[in-house]
């Protein structure tokens, strides 16, 4: 009786409300993960430490200890490369995703004619980024890029870089922060078509802001330039938190790394070395989020 009375006054306490829906929202992927996703999980990483064969009478294992990993680390020549890649890409890619998607979100915000269709267009990407449509945009993108640089848009694109370095350079931005900016500018295809959810998860967020605070800070003589530091960015800044998790894996969904783990597995039929790519792989992810999802949420403000 003790136990359930404890209970009742939890519930209805808001902090107990609160973590009760949470649960329920989060039971449908819990009761996924446990009935779907726990078993091979667990035999991927049975798998890792083990030597697999494939016999009449089954799949046969025989444990090898860390040799797996040492292949995958030490001695595969792609890997390393791929994964390394990959990390670097993220690194690159991510603050340019979110800083993109929310400007673009704060402008399709705005009231001007023709918003509905500027949304949809931004919108594209998503779609585009689906299924056999993002093979053929692949497809006529290399063709693109490829008749480019065999006219002169490659020496134009390269001269309009150095132009903007030299420019930035002369004004005293650091060095460093030139390199990253001039080499983002091949990646704009890429950003754009990448940063679609993340301006409509943006875009929701700035609509919930009550446009009477807006009005307030401009009673008082706040600029747009003020108003969108000491509001708009507080106020979804949980959402940076939110694209940012939702980025990241997307980028490593998106890797070659998952494609060599599964030409390792299903064409050479190495499963052993496969699993333990794997779990590399998977706990590089893990470690860049944690990381990253530390120090964001430290600068993360929630409106009680």
């Amino acid at each position: 009786m003790k136990i359930t009375s404890k209970l009742t006054k939890s519930l209805q306490s808001y902090e107990g409300q609160k973590a009760f829906w949470g649960f329920i929202f989060v039971s449908p992927w819990l009761l996924g993960f446990v009935f779907f996703f726990l078993v091979p999980l667990l035999t991927s990483l049975r798998y890792s430490f083990s030597k697999v064969e494939a016999s009449s009478s089954g799949i046969q294992t025989s444990f090898v200890g860390l040799s797996n990993y040492m292949e995958a680390i030490l001695v595969n020549p792609n890997f390393n490369r791929q994964l390394i890649e990959s990390i670097l890409d993220i690194v690159i890619d991510v603050p340019l995703i979110l800083i993109f998607s929310l400007f673009v979100a704060v402008i399709l915000n705005q009231q001007f004619l023709g918003r509905s269709v500027a949304r949809s267009i931004f919108f594209l990407p998503v779609i585009l980024a689906s299924g056999v449509i993002i093979n053929l945009e692949a497809e006529s993108l290399v063709q693109a890029i490829n008749q480019q640089q065999a006219t002169s848009g490659g020496l134009s694109n390269a001269l309009g870089s150095f132009e903007l370095a030299r420019i930035m350079l002369g004004a005293g931005v650091n060095p460093i922060i030139v390199e990253y900016l001039t080499g983002s500018v091949g990646r704009i295809y890429e950003i754009v078509r990448l940063s679609g959810v993340q301006i409509l998860i943006f875009l929701a967020g700035i609509q919930t802001i009550s446009p009477s605070v807006y009005e307030a800070a401009k009673m008082e003589g706040a600029t747009g330039y003020e108003a969108f530091w000491k509001i708009t960015l507080p106020m979804v800044s949980p959402l940076i938190l939110v694209n940012l998790v939702y980025t990241i894996i997307d980028s490593f969904a998106r890797s070659p790394v998952t494609d060599l783990i599964l030409e390792t597995g299903f064409d050479a039929f190495n499963f052993g070395l496969s699993s333990a790519m794997a779990w590399v792989y998977f706990i590089s992810i893990m470690l860049i989020l944690g990381v990253s999802s530390y120090i964001i949420s430290k600068k993360v403000f929630y409106q009680e």
